[in-house]
C-alpha cells in the first residue's frame, strides 16, 4: 500500500510536470486558454490532497479526494486536446 507522503510527491511531480507543459504552448489565444485551464486542474489535486489529509471526518476526506481526482480526470482531457491539435511539441515537454 503506497504511504500518503508518497501519493503527495507524486501529486507535487505531476503539478510541476503541467506547469512544464503549460509554458511549452505558445502565445496565442488558445494557447493561453488552454494553459491556463491546465495549470488550474493540474496543480490542484496536491492541495486538496493536502487538505484531505486534515479533514474533520471520513466524509470530508471522501468529499476532498472526489475533488482532487475530478480535476485530475479534468487536466487529463486537456492534455488530450494538447495532443490532438498538436498545440506543443513534444520535444518541448
Amino acid at each position: 500500500m503506497k504511504k500518503p507522503a508518497e501519493l503527495e510527491e507524486r501529486l507535487i511531480d505531476f503539478a510541476v510536470s503541467v506547469i512544464g507543459v503549460a509554458e511549452a504552448l505558445p502565445d496565442s489565444r488558445a494557447g493561453r486558454h488552454v494553459a491556463g485551464q491546465l495549470v488550474r486542474s493540474g496543480t490542484s489535486p496536491a492541495p486538496n490532497y493536502g487538505e484531505a489529509q486534515s479533514a474533520e471526518s471520513r466524509k470530508d476526506f471522501i468529499h476532498k479526494m472526489k475533488i482532487a481526482l475530478k480535476e485530475l480526470r479534468e487536466s487529463l482531457v486537456w492534455l488530450k486536446i494538447i495532443e490532438r491539435k498538436p498545440l506543443c511539441e513534444r520535444s518541448q515537454v
